[in-house]
């Protein structure tokens, strides 16, 4: 469940002020102007209209102008968000022909107002920030400051966490410098419940009373109630459900006092869930149905769906299955209407704060025993942006309608048919997390279970079950397995870990204690090697054992893995069962962000092969950039790599090429061959970090992580960055990156964000990625070996299967051969 934080905006005061054209327009504006500040709101609408009316007449457009930013702040004030954006627009033309910079900076700041209100964060974020360069122009720091808290609660709201820090700290010190106590306490209240979606409660309660004591100080009844609520959230999270409680009895009852409709919602909202912990079913359902009543007011998709998304715990807790899942799905659509219009880097984040509402329906239907409708929500909660991404440029190449986001959700029958068109078991992981965790922002607790279904090529699905709750009791988690068992490389940061998760699965008697499979014990001075795999075997037994009697046996039968999370990092060649034999060993492995993801590629190949095939394209060893390869370090030049430049000629002669390597190995030359090669080879070094956030981002929002190095020319700093990469339009079949870390990214609901999922994006039905820092020899000898296996055969799965198995004869560490991944098609 999700308590409720609270985000206090700035509203923008009506302009009390006069125009003298008119006697009669005059002093319906000065009688309107009184009324507000009396607190006679309607009536004071009222009064502003008729004096539009009068200008209107005369043909007195500043006057109209006046009185119109009055109505449009007034309106936002009374939470009436539409009228508010009709009268804000017809406004901004007048004030921008009339060069009236006050007002049109006022009535942008409103607009983005009502637009954050009703959901609309990109017209919101837009109107924020024309509103800030207005500010800007206008010398006025108060008012750009309360522009910045603004700006920030829209970040805020889609996710984008870094951007609303940055924007909250700017505007919490322009509030200090201009003595502006009121914006200070807002800005401090906003503070503490981002550092709450953090997981920083310390920073977050020091926060957050410093900025109820300023709100109290100055009588700012708004901002106590929102501030409340956030203390209580944060208490919340704590287990202090008790003393939450009080902080939400006190928001509530200044709420009504005030009229404050959306804080009612929140804080009714966060009673039910407090109560829900405390068993409490029918109190707490009675304050979430109020809350829900109420949220259907305000006309708020994101509201109303986040009081849906605790109701329908509540009910789950409760044991009332079917209710449970109609309000979940009531949520899903609500929030499914939320995204479009967004661009894809806020689509992106913005899932991550709404993925929980999915993974309760998905354990509301697992408890009635719907596993295939279970199935359909996880694919339905998964890549939302990289399938409504990939279907529109799908669209283009075909000149067909693009899917919309409300049109794109699979079937069963679809889903099987995916898997009979792949010819492939598909295997799907979900993990459940901590159910007693208050899920805030984008943060995650333990994991708690692990969903995994099998769809086999004739389309039969199977569902399977796994507790990881075995592993609390070692203070272990998935993700500490998953990192553990990808920490190949023998440093002493690696050693360290292993080290880590060996102490905690072994007893005072050196027996490993894992559940469900035993593990080899050891002496107390183990093997190396053994330490390494030991999370390896862990992560077999957890993720294959459970379904190796629904897995293929002949080994060149492709298995597609569809993970999730941390599950992401998994290096699924690798995984090892009890009898020490790798699983590439055994079967023929890919993987995809979604089931769906795989018919969208299907159909990029099938165009791939009717467009016009030009030669293949093979870079290695560039001459290297000088770049920062993490925020905050000073610029270095990245290391050459001799051996990706023999890699590369001896690939290339395999494809019947020339090698671009060295100083011909332009961004710049390189990026104009993209578009017409048929193979992209690039042994180079990748970037991971960079186009992320720290030093790479500012407020206009996040970047997409990763680059490629090559060669610097002119003022080109020789980076081909992944929001570069996802602008092209590309033909190749196949696209390998023969460089370090070139599969991660940022992990988010939506799938690994980065180089993959550009190269996919720009039109490559298949990639091969890496995992980690990949060793420049292994890689060049495994690199060769694929292209040799793929000359003989069409199946790309299987020449990188072949290309493993070789390698490991030379190569028996892991980390030499299995941090390779093909993504997307094997054919």
């Amino acid at each position: 469940m999700s308590p409720s934080f609270a985000v206090n905006s700035v509203p923008s005061s009506p302009l009390i002020q006069k125009a003298s054209q008119s006697r009669r327009a005059d002093q319906l504006l000065q009688q309107g102007n009184q009324q507000y500040q009396a607190g006679k709101l309607e009536a004071a609408l009222k009064s502003w209209q008729a004096a539009q009316l009068q200008y209107q007449q005369l043909q007195d457009r500043q006057g109209e102008a006046s009185v119109l930013a009055n109505i449009g702040a007034t309106y936002a004030m009374m939470e009436r968000y539409r009228e508010a954006v009709t009268t804000l627009e017809t406004l901004l033309p007048i004030a921008q022909a009339l060069n009236l910079t006050r007002i049109a900076a006022e009535a942008q700041g409103s607009l983005g107002l009502a637009y954050g209100s009703l959901d609309n964060y990109s017209q919101a974020i837009t109107a924020h920030r024309s509103a800030g360069k207005l500010m800007r122009a206008l010398g006025d720091r108060q008012g750009l400051g309360q522009v910045l808290l603004n700006l920030g609660n829209s970040f805020e709201a889609v996710g984008d966490y870094d951007s609303a820090k940055s924007a909250y700290e700017q505007s919490l010190k322009l509030a200090q410098q201009t003595s502006d106590r009121p914006g200070e306490a807002i800005a401090q209240s906003n503070l503490g419940a981002l550092y709450a979606n953090l997981g920083q409660y310390d920073d977050a309660i020091a926060a957050l009373e410093r900025g109820l004591s300023l709100a109290k100080a100055t009588g700012n009844q708004s901002s106590q109630a929102s501030t409340l609520i956030n203390l209580g959230a944060v208490y919340h999270s704590q287990q202090e459900v008790e003393k939450a409680l009080g902080y939400y009895q006190q928001s509530l009852a200044i709420a009504q006092q005030t009229q404050q409709r959306q804080r009612q919602v929140e804080a009714l909202g966060s009673l039910g869930i407090a109560y829900a912990d405390k068993g409490d079913y029918p109190k707490a359902l009675k304050f979430l149905q109020q809350g829900l009543n109420l949220a259907k007011s305000l006309d708020s998709p994101q509201l109303e769906g986040k009081t849906l998304n605790n109701l329908g715990h509540t009910l789950l807790e409760a044991g009332r299955l079917t209710e449970a899942e109609t309000q979940l799905r009531a949520a899903i659509k609500l929030l499914d209407g939320i995204r479009p219009g967004l661009s894809d880097t806020y689509k992106i984040s913005i899932f991550d704060t709404q993925v929980q509402t999915y993974n309760l329906l998905q354990q509301v239907l697992i408890a009635a025993k719907q596993p295939e409708a279970a199935l359909e929500i996880s694919e339905q909660g998964r890549a939302r942006a990289f399938v409504e991404l990939l279907s529109r440029r799908v669209s283009q190449q075909s000149h067909q309608k693009s899917v919309k986001s409300d049109e794109s959700r699979l079937t069963i029958d679809q889903l099987k048919q995916i898997a009979r068109q792949q010819n492939a078991t598909l295997v799907e992981y979900a993990i459940v997390f901590d159910d007693d965790f208050k899920f805030q922002g984008k943060q995650r607790g333990r994991e708690q279970d692990l969903y995994i279904w099998v769809v086999n090529p004739s389309g039969q699905i199977s569902f399977r079950q796994v507790d990881l709750k075995p592993l609390w009791q070692q203070d272990l988690t998935l993700s500490q397995l998953v990192n553990a068992g990808r920490c190949l490389n023998g440093s002493p940061a690696c050693d360290r870990l292993i080290q880590s998760v060996i102490s905690k699965a072994v007893n005072r008697n050196k027996q490993l204690t894992f559940p469900e499979t035993p593990l080899p014990t050891h002496s107390t001075d183990p093997h190396p090697d053994d330490e390494k795999n030991i999370a390896l075997q862990r992560l077999h037994s957890l993720l294959i054992e459970p379904i190796a009697d629904l897995l293929p046996t002949n080994p060149n039968t492709r298995i597609i893995f569809i993970p999730q999370e941390s599950l992401f990092l998994v290096p699924f060649p690798a995984l090892q069962d009890e009898k020490g034999q790798y699983l590439i060993q055994r079967h023929t492995i890919l993987s995809s962000p979604a089931i769906q993801v795989l018919a969208l590629t299907h159909q990029q190949r099938q165009q791939a092969r009717k467009s016009r095939q030009a030669s293949p394209l093979v870079v290695g060893n560039p001459v290297m950039p000088v770049v920062s390869v993490a925020p905050g370090q000073p610029p270095e030049q990245l290391s050459p790599l001799p051996n990706a430049e023999e890699e590369a000629h001896k690939v290339a002669q395999l494809l019947n090429t020339v090698a671009i390597t060295g100083s011909q190995a332009t961004k710049i030359s390189i990026k104009q061959k993209l578009p017409q090669a048929q193979i992209i080879h690039l042994a180079t070094h990748g970037l991971l970090e960079y186009g992320s956030q720290g030093d790479y981002v500012s407020l206009e929002g996040i970047g997409v992580p990763g680059a490629i190095a090559l060669a610097p020319s002119g003022d080109d700093n020789g980076l081909l960055t992944a929001s570069e990469i996802l602008d092209l339009q590309l033909q190749a079949e196949l696209v390998v990156l023969s460089a370090c870390e070139t599969g991660r990214g940022r992990i988010t609901g939506d799938g690994v964000v980065g180089l993959s999922r550009a190269f996919i994006s720009a039109g490559v039905p298949s990639v091969v990625v890496s995992l980690w820092a990949v060793p420049d020899d292994a890689t060049a000898q495994l690199m060769v070996a694929f292209y040799q296996n793929l000359q003989q055969h069409s199946d790309k799965a299987q020449a990188l299967r072949q290309a493993m198995l070789a390698t490991m004869n030379d190569h028996p560490s892991p980390f030499d051969w299995a941090a390779f991944t093909l993504v997307g098609e094997a054919q």
